[in-house]
């Protein structure tokens, strides 16, 4: 994600005037996307015209060409500005010289394409990366917090205009408190979750674990709120394919989720599970 507006664009009106709507959304897995998920999603945002959609994550299943063609394909229909960052999904599974050597090359198109810079009232949109071409780790699916992305993310933070809520946006969940086992730990995750609270992060939102939670992490008397995306897949684990919503308004940061099937999963419209 190229970054959320400029400083200088920042109209100074005040913190209680802003409101914000953005749609959360994360691993829809394109070659593995739930057709019908993905469908029900589109018409919601041309319906309900979101200030932006934010996606965390796993555009694709292996990242394969004809599926960032079908991820291209679907963001060319989305009415609404987009942000998006890599998944572990989101780099070349089968091609071993091309993970190392271009492991972002395709990802790179598609945002370079769909993605502008935002400039959301209230809102302060950080990316920090946490996808890793190689780690000494068996599991390089887990997410890794390199040392420069997590520099780059608090200097973003620290020119985060006054009166906006900063919103940092990842992959991987930082930290396993809260969330649904199996997702691996993110190397230096709670690292960076202390260091982002220390420049002045007020959430995270993250995806990869395929359910929605929203939990408050302590970091020194620092509350930072973690917000998870469900997924648009068919690789559901405990929750039917969903969506957040968040909204921002007079200082506060609410999130529901936004469910496809309530006549099995209950309400479509229901605070991200604690």
């Amino acid at each position: 994600m190229p970054g959320s507006g400029n400083p200088g664009a920042f109209s100074g009106f005040p913190y209680r005037m802003a409101y914000t709507r953005i749609f959360h959304v994360s691993d829809l897995h394109f070659g593995r996307e739930d057709e019908e998920a993905i469908a029900w999603f589109t018409r919601t945002v041309k319906m309900e015209k979101p200030d932006a959609v934010v996606i965390t994550g796993d555009l694709t299943m292996r990242a394969r060409s004809k599926e960032y063609a079908a991820a291209g394909a679907w963001l060319a229909q989305l009415d609404a500005p987009v942000t998006v960052e890599p998944g572990n999904h989101d780099l070349p599974y089968h091609n071993p010289i091309a993970r190392i050597f271009w492991p972002y090359r395709r990802y790179d198109r598609i945002e370079h394409k769909f993605e502008k810079p935002l400039d959301l009232p209230g809102v302060w949109l950080v990316p920090l990366k946490t996808t890793a071409r190689a780690q000494w780790r068996l599991n390089w699916s887990w997410g890794v917090v390199s040392r420069r992305s997590l520099a780059e993310a608090v200097e973003r933070l620290r020119l985060c205009p006054r009166g906006r809520l900063a919103i940092v946006t990842c992959h991987h969940p930082l930290t396993g408190e809260g969330v649904s086992e199996g997702h691996g730990e993110t190397l230096r995750g709670v690292e960076a979750l202390h260091a982002l609270a220390g420049a002045g992060a007020d959430a995270v939102l993250s995806g990869h674990v395929h359910d929605p939670f929203d939990v408050t992490w302590n970091a020194d008397g620092a509350p930072l709120r973690l917000i998870g995306a469900g997924t648009l897949s068919e690789r559901v684990r405990t929750a039917a394919p969903s969506f957040n919503e968040l909204t921002i308004e007079n200082g506060a940061l609410s999130a529901r989720v936004r469910v496809m099937a309530p006549a099995v999963f209950g309400s479509t419209e229901q605070p991200v599970a604690q």
